[in-house]
């Protein structure tokens, strides 16, 4: 299925190296259309039409209400901060989705080698939901002088079999990013467990900064 890609600057679910902005026609040759950082236009006409999204919800783009946004989903890639994407693509649905929509929609991410889920229309999706607490719970034992780094990352490894420790995982994606995401989940939901740790909180207030009192 042949797809258009329209993107306002980088795209944090495909690189301007991946392969799969390679694969992309003219807007008007293309069975589904995809957004990133753009407005998007409804075109009930598509198989599909696709949203990148960050933490925000869907439904800030799309009215489940309008029979023209049917064929109208949300996606994310999962990426750790700055590391590069992973296979996994979060495909988001509304309400009133086409079933025949999100079929169009996982065939062409599929067809492209990567592996789909799909979730309701909810801040954060699955992943961040799951994963920014433990960061968050990490970070937090970290400054409460629990353990060491090197001793929380180790018992995670070897004691529940991750590949890498939480906060390994977290400052190699970096602090800033993880405090945009984090403050980004705590506003939605207001829960103790995604409110940002100091470290992230740190990180963020000092590339703030004014590039004057960043030299102080």
């Amino acid at each position: 299925m042949r797809y258009s890609f329209e993107k306002a600057g980088p795209s944090n679910s495909f690189p301007e190296t991946d392969a799969f902005l390679r694969g992309a026609v003219a807007g008007h040759a293309a069975d589904i259309a995809i957004y990133s950082g753009v407005r998007f236009r409804a075109d009930p006409r598509k198989a599909a039409v696709l949203i990148e999204l960050a933490e925000e919800c869907l439904g800030e783009h799309a009215d489940e209400q309008n029979p023209d946004h049917a064929n109208v989903l949300g996606f994310a890639r999962h990426r750790n901060g700055e590391d590069p994407p992973s296979r996994l693509v979060e495909l988001v649905r509304h309400t009133n989705s086409s079933e025949a929509a999100i079929t169009a929609a996982r065939n062409v991410f599929e067809a492209a080698g990567l592996e789909v889920v799909v979730c309701s229309d909810r801040a954060g999706r699955i992943i961040q939901r799951l994963v920014v607490p433990k960061y968050n719970a990490a970070l937090r034992f970290l400054d409460e002088g629990l353990a060491t780094q090197a001793d929380m990352d180790l018992t995670c490894k070897l004691g529940l079999g991750y590949p890498d420790g939480p906060i390994e995982r977290v400052l190699r994606g970096g602090l800033v990013s993880h405090y945009r995401i984090s403050k980004a989940l705590f506003d939605a939901y207001g829960t103790p467990a995604f409110a940002p740790p100091r470290r992230a909180r740190i990180a963020f207030n000092r590339t703030s900064r004014s590039p004057a009192l960043a030299d102080d």
